[in-house]
């Protein structure tokens, strides 16, 4: 049952660095667009947001969206790093059989 537990636990860290991977490559592609495009200021962006929608309130919300992205990809990287640690100890430890 031990075994189980230990490679469920370390799958689980394993497909937690995948994710953090990949949400890492899209935080950095979030960036790169937002330089663009809000240096670039196209007309149909602002067409996409709506009427009445400013550049300097779609840069705030594009700046938040961001940061909240970023410290969920932040709190889950804590998290895998727990993961992963508690997996190492499972399988080194004397129970595990």
């Amino acid at each position: 049952m031990n075994e189980d537990f230990a490679r469920c636990v370390r799958s689980a860290a394993i497909a937690g660095w995948w994710t953090i991977l990949i949400g890492a490559l899209f935080l950095t592609l979030q960036w790169l667009a937002s330089q663009l495009l809000l240096s670039a200021k196209p007309a149909w962006l602002l067409a996409l947001w709506g009427p009445d929608v400013t550049w300097e309130t779609v840069r705030t919300v594009w700046l938040w969206a961001m940061a909240i992205f970023k410290m969920c990809l932040w709190v889950m990287t804590l998290l895998v790093i727990w993961l992963s640690l508690w997996s190492r100890r499972l399988k080194s430890s004397k129970f595990h059989r």
